[in-house]
């Protein structure tokens, strides 16, 4: 036997294992470095997205700010008109009402007749039922549109810079339904469960870019003869939880691990961004909370936010 032969093949393939087992540890390596690429990839996909959402959302803003500005000041002054009105009217009503007593006190026939053939032909009576009626219509009308143009403002914190502040959730669900009143009004009913919720430490006006792309997507899987939507809300230890459910027509279990990707949507071309949940996944993941969601085809959705009353000191206000 050729002992130095071997040992010099022996050494030969302890090397060429060594190569091996470094390759090996080499690839490894590089797979777990570009799964880290991908993962930051995707962060900062996601981190565009919302910076995109973001500078839209503040050009929106500074849009209604100046609108809603603009519609309070005839607001106030045509309710204060209003006021104004009802106070006259009640004084000409009165005089009516002493003028229609005194009508059996006029001694010329024809002034009397007169008198009675044109409150006739005036409809006087009808009259003195409707203009208050009308006049208090108007007024809720009013009232309607300064609560709008309001809840317009609280849903996004138009006159403020966004920060962390305790807020009641109730508030930006409320500012936010009336909000998108007329894109749901007619897909769904709305059904509010209010626990006993404290203020959160949150920012606000992001919860309700939340709160509004759920609804939103709940009303357009009704199905066309309508359905529900149910807000309930409620405490769990340190959290606050809301819980947004719908009867429409569910998600497929495909589809339920791909919502919440930056671009992925179920809605026909031209119908839908597929940002909506994504920037909300985003929006909770800065809030410290979670987002979870349960579906089923033909039976409904449940989304299940979960937000901590308190934030750690890194994001206090």
């Amino acid at each position: 036997m050729q002992w130095r032969l071997l040992v010099h093949r022996l050494r030969y393939l302890l090397r060429t294992s060594g190569v091996i087992d470094a390759l090996a540890c080499s690839e490894a390596s590089l797979s777990q470095a570009n799964a880290a690429l991908t993962e930051m990839n995707e962060k900062f996909a996601l981190a565009h997205v919302q910076l995109l959402q973001s500078e839209k959302m503040a050009s929106i803003g500074q849009l209604a700010a100046g609108v809603a500005h603009e519609i309070n000041n005839p607001i106030g002054y045509i309710i204060s008109n209003f006021g104004t009105l009802e106070t006259y009217l009640e004084k000409l009503f009165t005089m009516l009402g002493v003028y229609e007593g005194a009508e059996q006190l006029i001694g010329s026939l024809d002034a009397l007749t007169r008198l009675k053939a044109t409150r006739i032909e005036l409809e006087m009576d009808l009259l003195r039922e409707d203009i208050p009626a009308i006049v208090a219509e108007s007024r809720e009308g009013l009232s309607r549109i300064k609560d709008i143009v309001l809840s317009l403002k609280d849903f996004a914190r138009l006159d403020s810079i966004p920060a962390w502040h305790f807020d009641n959730i109730h508030k930006g669900i409320d500012s936010t339904l009336k909000v998108i009143n007329n894109e749901i009004k007619f897909r769904a009913e709305v059904i509010k469960e209010y626990g006993n919720v404290r203020d959160i430490e949150c920012v606000l006006p992001q919860l309700n870019q939340v709160f509004m792309n759920i609804i939103i997507n709940a009303a357009h899987a009704m199905p066309e003869n309508g359905g529900k939507i149910k807000i309930r809300t409620y405490e769990d230890g340190d959290d606050a939880v809301v819980e947004i459910s719908d009867n429409g027509n569910g998600i497929s279990e495909s589809d339920l691990s791909r919502i919440f990707d930056p671009f992925f949507t179920t809605k026909p071309v031209g119908k839908g961004t597929g940002l909506g949940l994504s920037i909300a996944y985003g929006i909770i993941n800065s809030h410290r909370g979670k987002i979870i969601v349960d579906s089923a085809i033909g039976t409904g959705t449940t989304f299940r936010i979960t937000l901590p009353l308190r934030q750690p000191p890194i994001h206090s206000s």
